[in-house]
């Protein structure tokens, strides 16, 4: 009986979680330009580096 309702509380809690996290990622996405931008300067610095 108690380990039925501890297992409904942890299920509760796994998909609020699952949720949050969601969520989370929605709103601080990066957009496509920042991440190319980011991706352009790191190589450009680890080639010069290189040379």
């Amino acid at each position: 009986m108690v380990a039925k309702i501890w297992k409904k509380v942890l299920f509760f809690i796994l998909i609020i979680a699952c949720l949050f996290n969601i969520v989370n990622k929605l709103v601080h996405k990066s957009s496509m330009k920042q991440e190319v931008g980011a991706s352009v300067e790191y190589i450009t610095q680890k080639e010069s580096e290189n040379n």
